[in-house]
């Protein structure tokens, strides 16, 4: 039997413009300078400068003071009418720093060369016949992220003559591969980490050590990957202090040498930061990178032509298609500057109030003063949405005394300390991290052995935890750790 419901629901339409202020607010420097750009040559009622036009291209403005905390407050924005997560459970956002905006996956904006075309330019200072180009181009479009060749060189061999109509022996693609592994940086277009490190071994100066390393990683590799070193003295007579010698050679070397390199877009990353912290006179200095705040108007000419429009008595169809055409121009200008503005003033307010949670940690770099703070906790302060705060926090760099960091790694959840007191577990990850760099190489510590150390320094925490925070950190297990 079929019936009939009638349901009320509450749901958020967002506009095209308030999805557009979204998506500006989340733009790191670069980024908007592109989307700035593109909307100076779409909209000729938008313009650039003072007057006429002035460059856009200003470098970075560290001068740039007009956003400053008592000159803006919350009160002068509206944008949690634009940015709300009323459809997201709050214990999602109490109790860690998850927000609507972490599904989009975004990554920090990098500018640079691709890797692919790092390596071509190289490949065109090599002399190579029209087939070996083709080849030794196909291999270099096959180098992956970390600047290896996965793939075997007999499926090379079948993609070449079906997509490339080349025809070649695999005699013949070993000896092109051997020319391209011979690009930087060392160690690419490896087909294994054997052989990658081999490659930058046999580009250094001969010497008993490099020889024994080279030895070590094409006879033993599997053994020294296990560190079985007592097995290597045995195998290769010598002695241990040769043996150190030889693996510390091996452990200069870069087991990833596409790793300058970011993301599936292999970008050499070039990161561009969207604010800077100075101490001046023992007072922490904020300001936003000057290139965010490009001097906009409104087209004067625009304006004149809208006017003298309007004053025309009998209008023609043309001349009232034209008049709409100049009106949607013109709003959408004043919007796009209104919308900058906002963006400014909340890239400001956000990071201020980030700043000031963070002043222990900003005014020493010592990480342990690093304060739990949660998204919601930042939200709260500045009354904003908390997917504002992660729009900032997810993309945006700034430039401290202590180096450029991603804002989002000075969030952190919280535990309690013996005394009841919440400490950051960034500031347990630090001591971990001391723990393990000071301890004995030969006997390294146990997750057990480095609990019941935490535990003595009063941070009671759980072995699988200890596990946890120890990968996170990407740091091996105790017999990884090793040395002789």
């Amino acid at each position: 039997m079929l019936k009939q419901y009638l349901q009320f629901k509450l749901s958020q339409k967002l506009s095209p413009q308030q999805i557009q202020l979204m998506k500006l607010i989340q733009l790191p420097t670069q980024a908007f300078e592109q989307r700035l750009k593109q909307e100076l040559e779409e909209n000729p009622a938008l313009e650039t400068g003072k007057e006429e036009s002035e460059s856009m291209d200003e470098e970075f403005d560290d001068s740039y003071d007009e956003l400053d905390s008592d000159s803006i407050s919350a009160d002068d924005i509206n944008i949690d009418d634009y940015l709300s997560d009323d459809e997201i459970p709050d214990y999602r956002t109490q109790v860690n720093n998850y927000s609507v905006d972490d599904d989009e996956k975004s990554i920090p904006y990098a500018a640079g060369t691709s890797f692919n075309q790092y390596l071509l330019n190289q490949l065109n200072t090599v002399t190579l016949n029209d087939e070996e180009w083709g080849i030794a181009e196909f291999l270099v479009g096959s180098v992956d992220e970390s600047g290896y060749i996965r793939r075997p060189l007999t499926d090379i061999m079948d993609d070449l003559a079906f997509t490339q109509n080349i025809y070649a022996e695999e005699e013949t693609l070993e000896r092109v591969l051997t020319i391209v592994q011979e690009l930087d940086p060392p160690g690419v277009a490896a087909r294994s980490l054997e052989e990658c490190l081999s490659i930058q071994l046999s580009r250094k100066e001969s010497s008993p050590s490099i020889e024994l390393a080279i030895a070590i990683l094409k006879k033993s590799f599997e053994q020294f990957t296990k560190k079985h070193y007592q097995k290597l003295i045995q195998k290769h007579g010598v002695s241990e202090e040769e043996l150190r010698d030889a693996i510390l050679e091996i452990e200069k070397l870069n087991p990833k040498p596409g790793g300058s390199y970011s993301g599936n877009t292999r970008m050499i990353e070039h990161v561009v930061p969207d604010f800077s912290i100075k101490i001046v006179e023992g007072v922490l200095e904020l300001t936003l990178n000057g290139r965010n705040a490009p001097e906009l108007h409104v087209s004067r000419e625009y304006s004149n032509m809208m006017q003298g429009y309007k004053d025309t008595k009998d209008k023609s169809k043309s001349q009232k298609d034209t008049i709409l055409f100049i009106k949607q121009k013109l709003d959408a200008a004043k919007w796009f500057i209104d919308a900058i503005r906002q963006r400014q003033q909340t890239l400001y307010i956000t990071m201020n109030a980030i700043m000031h949670y963070q002043k222990e940690y900003f005014l020493t770099g010592d990480e342990r003063k690093l304060r739990p703070m949660i998204l919601k906790d930042i939200a709260d302060t500045i009354g904003m949405d908390v997917s504002t705060v992660s729009r900032v926090a997810n993309s945006k760099y700034v430039d401290t005394p202590y180096g450029t960091k991603l804002i989002k790694e000075y969030f952190s959840e919280s535990m309690k300390n013996e005394q009841g007191e919440d400490v950051s577990t960034k500031e347990i990850k630090k001591i971990l991290e001391t723990v393990i760099r000071d301890e004995e190489k030969k006997k390294p510590l146990t997750d057990d052995k480095l609990a019941g150390i935490l535990k003595e320094k009063g941070y009671p925490i759980a072995r699988r935890t200890v596990a946890k925070y120890r990968e996170q950190l990407g740091i091996p297990v105790a017999r990884l750790r090793k040395q002789i």
